[in-house]
């Protein structure tokens, strides 16, 4: 364990700060991570290395004690999606995590912000890019010496930026666009990104100040689209753009083709109203250039979609958990007393070792799908994008291995016991609370036995409906999962055993 300076990261389980962790670690620094759920990261590779508090940014006396020793406080979280008021949530935030982090002597706080428009009256921005500069002065106002970081479009394997250029591109060989693709902006690689992070940490004291941070290049949206298709050895597209799209419908559009849900892609939409292009590069000063210079686009491109065939993808733009999504515990059987609890159990006795039985239980959902009756998720996922919700296509990070804080499809692998349980807690949108457990255990005679439980805790009238509306379709949806999973594993073990067989 080194004995370096400590860090305070917050948002360790999101996309910039799950990355920006190991690069602290291997500059020298230690670290301690503050999550609302320590559990999420118990499994990423650096877990061992840090320190990990429960605690949240709104809560004064949970950040007093994880700044306690801190010598930089990493503020990497905000509360878009959260609901209407999310603004004021984040004023709140940044308030109290300016307080403490003066109150506990912290030397320094870096924070990530957007990057705004020059010469825009910002009354005229995007309550996203709003808050995210309302946020910077307060922390700047804070009386910690501070550096905000301000990005415009970050380019890395899993960041919802990629996502959306990549799936657009690859997608659609002919597009009629918003007019925003001919907007200028300023896409940074998030190795980058990481490095200025890690950089300001060793700041001197009396900087303080915001900083604009961008790759070498300049690019319009359609440049962008046009690069990445030939960096991915695609077609020339076709791009035709109108002026009659806006945000909301920009957003709709997005979530419509990508993967990324509208509620988060909607931001992007608005911030490319404006050019968004660095008016200074003084954080070079401070962080100069390695010697083979800033990431371009291009290699960029071609270092995140080589993450992306090789199935290396460390974080993911939905590796935070969706704002608002519930947290409430599992209920317990038999002792919760939170109300009705409808559940649906089955359990198969399954001719295959339970490892093979497990392989094809942490591999569920992506493109390996859910093992029953596929229109019947499809339509349950579009319709939780129609709603505004996930729906069913933000896949794995990982084609084979998951790990607690996952998120799967339309689920978040809430808890997972290597080789023996898989539990997922539904973040669509229903009313009412759902969890879905996959567990491989033996019976008494030896046999490997696969139980699955579907549990849901209804919220009102509408929940109590919700239930008794799908329970008609769970012997196919539910019985028909437990049955496939069973079969699949049989295969598995048949074709290891013919494999093993001499001659074959």
């Amino acid at each position: 364990m080194t004995e370096g300076p400590l860090c305070l990261v917050t948002g360790a389980s999101g996309y910039i700060g799950g990355r920006l962790v190991p690069q602290l670690l291997a500059a020298g620094f230690r670290v301690r991570c503050l999550a609302r759920t320590p559990g999420k990261l118990r499994d990423h590779p650096w877990a061992g290395e840090v320190e990990t508090v429960r605690g949240d940014v709104t809560d004064p006396d949970s950040l007093r004690d994880a700044m306690r020793g801190a010598a930089v406080a990493y503020y990497l979280v905000h509360a878009l999606g959260s609901g209407s008021d999310f603004e004021e949530t984040d004023r709140l935030a940044a308030r109290v995590f300016g307080e403490q982090a003066r109150a506990a002597g912290v030397g320094r706080i870096v924070y990530l912000g957007g990057l705004t428009p020059a010469g825009v009256d910002e009354s005229t921005l995007s309550a996203h890019l709003r808050s995210r500069s309302e946020v910077g002065r307060i922390l700047l106002d804070s009386g910690v010496p501070t550096a905000v970081l301000r990005a415009a479009v970050v380019i890395g394997s899993g960041s919802a930026s990629f996502e959306i250029l990549r799936y657009l591109t690859e997608r659609l060989p002919v597009m009629v666009t918003p007019s925003w693709v001919r907007t200028r902006l300023q896409p940074i690689a998030v190795r980058d990104v990481l490095r200025y992070l890690v950089g300001c940490a060793r700041l001197p004291a009396e900087v303080s100040r915001t900083f604009d941070i961008g790759g070498p290049d300049v690019l319009t949206y359609r440049e962008m689209m046009q690069r990445y298709a030939s960096v991915a050895g695609l077609r020339r597209r076709l791009i035709v753009s109108v002026p009659v799209l806006t945000p909301t419908l920009s957003s709709h559009w997005i979530g419509l083709i990508t993967p990324v849900p509208a509620g988060l892609a909607r931001p992007l939409a608005e911030s490319l109203r404006h050019e968004v292009v660095c008016t200074e590069q003084d954080i070079l000063r401070y962080v100069p250039d390695p010697p083979d210079g800033r990431i371009g686009f291009d290699l960029a491109l071609r270092l995140a979609l080589k993450r992306v065939r090789e199935a290396d993808v460390a974080t993911r733009w939905s590796s935070a958990s969706v704002p608002g999504a519930p947290s409430d515990p599992l209920p317990t059987d038999p002792g919760w007393a939170g109300g009705s609890l409808y559940t649906d159990c089955r359990a198969r006795r399954v001719n295959a070792p339970p490892q093979d039985l497990w392989r094809v239980i942490e591999a569920i959902g992506g493109e390996n799908g859910w093992y029953s009756f596929p229109p019947a998720w499809s339509v349950r996922g579009w319709l939780d994008r129609l709603t505004g919700g996930v729906g069913l296509r933000r896949g794995r990070r990982d084609a084979h291995r998951l790990r607690a804080g996952d998120s799967l499809d339309f689920w978040r692998v809430e808890e997972i016991e290597p080789g023996h349980l898989l539990r997922l807690r539904a973040e669509m949108r229903l009313p009412g609370l759902a969890w879905l457990e996959l567990t491989v255990g033996r019976g008494r005679d030896g046999v490997t036995v696969y139980r699955q439980r579907a549990l849901f805790h209804p919220r009102g009238l509408a929940g109590h409906l919700y239930w008794r509306g799908i329970s008609p379709f769970h012997a196919l949806v539910f019985g028909g999962m437990a049955r496939n999973i069973a079969k699949v594993a049989e295969k598995r073990e048949r074709r290891t055993a013919m494999a093993g067989r001499p001659g074959s």
